[in-house]
């Protein structure tokens, strides 16, 4: 795959002719190559350095993105979809100076049909955006990532993105009914279908992870999920990490499957506490949140029944939401977390690897030990109901030497996740991040099934290039390559 993209590299147009032809086709004001824009889409919301964008198209319409893909093709270029750039796995970061699609300006929601449960929606809307504009109706979109306030469905789709509350009601791929995509040579295509009852190979399924690679969605139809009638949020306190992550074993093999169980600990419950002021206990060497949902009468019995489990694992205290405010400003804490680290250190490096419930307590010690192994500060904040982990890895970016030893204790706590019989990612992608990875978890055979697959969709390589799975060349060695002034890329 690499061979082919570095071949096209001596081979492409210049960008005057290609930028002319973008502007005419879709409007000047839609098109960019300055220096601001490139640096503003050279990189995502990843630790990996910038890489080096082409032309930057802002389409309003999908129309104008099948304008920008056929313009990759007949210039031979390739492209990158790319959404709020929240990603943290390097997925958007772009590789062979792309176009770089933005679907940003594709905001609308297009229609909501209570009756039948499904939503309309461009790429460019903002998660939370969607469940506001359901507010009153009794309906909500379940999927809600951390970076809710920002991220775009776009990008959920692009990613699979999960959010605390997919314990319960599963990751993104979940909440998608339908995709409208334009694939790579320019064909607009509708893949799924409202009805649930489409018949042939689930394309939808394929699609939805596929981290732009495949094509760029334009219209996604989402699942909407009713209110509902009752909810609880508890916050659990413990004097010993390793009670926290037992009693979240035990309240999944007790029959509860709580709507989310949220695991922090001792540094990242103290930064997040100064932060916003919620009421976290700085004492506590971890705190769990769980938030349970349903009938009345079956949350009041799940509440009681997690208070018992807690506390019989040795849980200090348990604090029970008494309102809709308290139990707002719970899980503001948890959702600004990440933000709060800046206090600490201006960097973070977080990783996003999925191990077997029952492996918290192990894998969690030796996420400790790595930590100090490279004298990196560790916080961890994860979804732990379903095992995914997040340690934040906190440090100063201008310290000499610090990105190696932050790399390579990154790639320890992948390792040990994957001995621990877990898996590369839960909700953040592959991208750049992971991709040298993938040999070490997929067999050969695998690995040509997922290249098939991609080729199915993108004969050509033009979708998203670098992502995913393994290649002779890096993203940094095709951006470290130069254009003479006759077009030549040396």
């Amino acid at each position: 795959m690499a061979v082919n993209l570095l071949k096209r590299l001596t081979k492409r147009e210049p960008d005057d002719r290609l930028f002319e032809d973008l502007c005419r086709d879709i409007g000047p004001e839609k098109v960019s190559r300055d220096g601001a824009s490139q640096l503003l889409y050279s990189r995502d919301g990843s630790t990996f350095p910038g890489g080096v964008p082409g032309v930057i198209c802002s389409p309003e319409t999908t129309d104008q993105v099948i304008s920008c893909v056929k313009a990759a093709n007949r210039y031979n270029r390739s492209f990158v979809p790319r959404g709020a750039g929240t990603g943290l796995a390097g997925g958007a970061v772009p590789c062979d100076a792309p176009i770089v699609i933005s679907t940003t300006k594709m905001n609308a929601i297009l229609e909501i049909d209570l009756d039948k449960q499904f939503a309309w929606v461009q790429p460019g809307v903002v998660n939370l955006d969607l469940t506001k504009a359901l507010k009153g109706s009794g309906f909500h979109f379940a999927p809600d990532p951390s970076s809710q306030q920002s991220c775009t469905i776009g990008g959920n789709v692009a990613n699979n993105s999960g959010g605390p509350h997919c314990l319960a009601y599963g990751v993104t791929n979940a909440h998608v009914l339908a995709v409208e995509v334009v694939l790579p040579d320019g064909t607009l295509v509708l893949l799924g279908d409202t009805s649930e009852h489409t018949s042939g190979y689930d394309l939808r399924g394929a699609f939805v992870g596929g981290e732009g690679t495949l094509g760029v969605a334009t219209c996604i139809a989402v699942r909407l999920t009713p209110d509902p009638p009752s909810i609880r949020t508890l916050l659990l306190d413990f004097m010993d990490v390793e009670d926290a992550a037992q009693t979240v074993s035990a309240i999944i093999a007790s029959g509860i499957v709580p709507a989310a169980i949220e695991m922090m600990d001792q540094r990242i419950v103290n930064v997040v506490e100064n932060f916003v002021n919620v009421g976290y206990p700085t004492d506590a060497a971890a705190v769990l949140i769980v938030e349970v949902d349903g009938l009345e009468d079956g949350v009041k019995l799940e509440v009681e029944a997690i208070e018992e489990i807690a506390v019989n694992h040795g849980a200090r205290s348990v604090r029970v939401a008494s309102s809709e405010e308290e139990r707002e400003q719970i899980w503001k804490g948890r959702k600004s977390a990440f933000g709060a680290v800046a206090q600490v250190k201006p960097g973070y490096y977080l990783h996003d690897t999925v191990i077997p419930r029952t492996k918290l307590v192990e894998v969690l010690r030796n996420v400790y030990q790595i930590a100090d192994k490279y004298e990196l500060i560790v916080m961890n904040v994860f979804h732990a109901g379903d095992g995914n982990l997040h340690p934040l890895l906190i440090f100063d970016p201008e310290e000499q030497g610090i990105m190696e030893r932050v790399f390579s204790a990154g790639e320890e706590i992948v390792q040990a996740s994957i001995d621990a019989g877990g898996v590369l990612s839960g909700e953040h992608g592959i991208g750049l991040e992971k991709k040298g990875f993938m040999e070490k978890f997929f067999t050969q055979d695998d690995l040509e099934a997922q290249r098939l697959l991609k080729k199915a969709f993108d004969p050509d390589e033009r979708a998203n290039p670098f992502k995913v799975l393994p290649s002779g060349a890096s993203c940094s060695e095709v951006n470290h390559l130069k254009q003479l002034p006759d077009g030549t890329w040396i």
